[in-house]
């Protein structure tokens, strides 16, 4: 199935849940109560909303750069911006020697990106711009909007299952084993919508993976790409600066905390061992059937970003 197909059905569906369970809340409670969990939810959102592109700021340290200093970066975003048919996102370095790249944002036009200064140190400039890419794309399909719409679904649940399993003031003994089982309910749909979540952000990877290669970018390029900064973020295993970006790591082009575990599964890709997946490779591997073991398939299950595995496999696909 495509993948827009795809999480036009997920958001679906966690809409469907978060709609019965408000339905099923109103019948048992009244309207009023669902409607507080939702505007409490509301205004959660709302805050994160505008204060999380300075949380991100600050936990990256980043530092906004014009084009007299970094005169290359800004060529290339602007040219991505002006292919996808975007306002120029600001330009910015994290001051973190993970090699990693990012894009946040409130809106198209409020876009900003940003990159490493430990992946500007592995990547050549076709790599680089296929990164950058990737985070266009980001931008270009409003993912952090989408992706916080959804996160508040389960946020919801969460509220919602607390309440009613564990306040019994004002209600009948009747109401109250009914109130207790709907939050027992909305629990475990709180742990399902959360795994739905994941996978949503895992389809967004995907998407932006293949909105990189449509911007004009190389698919092999963008797996040598992701080959190297899972090489790189390898060699920070539990390093204090991957704790520092613990809580950001969602916003990156890998999973950083993973790239010790993925370093083995990818030297099949790179059959040469140049450290690189060229043309030849990842033509190679459209052939071939990824096989993953049970444990890195439930691995995959809790994280935001796909096994790298089937992500080069995806961008073998797209080769020509």
């Amino acid at each position: 199935m495509g993948l827009q197909a795809r999480m036009y059905l997920l958001v679906i569906l966690l809409f469907a849940i978060i709609y019965g369970v408000m339905v099923a809340v109103g019948n048992l409670m009244g309207i009023t109560n669902a409607l507080f969990y939702i505007i409490m939810t509301i205004v959660i959102l709302g805050l994160q909303y505008l204060i999380s592109p300075a949380l991100v700021g600050w936990t990256m340290r980043i530092k906004w750069v014009s084009e007299q200093e970094q005169p290359d970066l800004h060529k290339m975003v602007a040219e991505l911006a002006q292919t996808a048919g975007l306002p120029k996102p600001k330009v910015g370095i994290s001051q973190l020697n993970i090699p990693n790249a990012f894009a946040f944002g409130r809106t198209q036009r409020d876009g900003r990106i940003c990159v490493t200064q430990g992946i500007m140190k592995i990547l050549n400039r076709n790599e680089l711009r296929a990164v950058l890419g990737h985070e266009m794309s980001h931008i270009k399909h409003n993912d952090m909007a989408i992706i916080t719409l959804l996160s508040a679904i389960p946020m919801i649940l969460y509220h919602l299952a607390w309440s009613l399993m564990w306040s019994r003031s004002g209600r009948s003994k009747d109401n109250g084993n009914s109130a207790a089982l709907l939050g027992f309910a909305a629990f475990i749909l709180y742990f399902i919508t959360n795994l739905l979540v994941l996978y949503g952000s895992r389809i967004r990877e995907y998407y932006a993976d293949e909105g990189s290669v449509k911007l004009g970018n190389k698919p092999h390029d963008m797996a040598t790409a992701l080959y190297r900064l899972v090489h790189g973020d390898a060699r920070f295993k539990d390093s204090a600066e991957l704790k520092q970006a613990e809580s950001v790591r969602a916003f990156f082009v890998n999973d950083p905390a993973r790239a010790w575990y993925e370093v083995k599964e990818l030297a099949q890709v790179d059959r040469d061992m140049n450290g690189a997946i060229d043309f030849n490779e990842l033509s190679d591997l459209r052939q071939k059937q990824v096989r993953l073991g049970v444990a890195d398939k439930m691995m995959e299950v809790f994280t935001t970003h796909p096994n790298m595995l089937k992500r080069i496999k995806h961008l073998s696909t797209l080769t020509g």
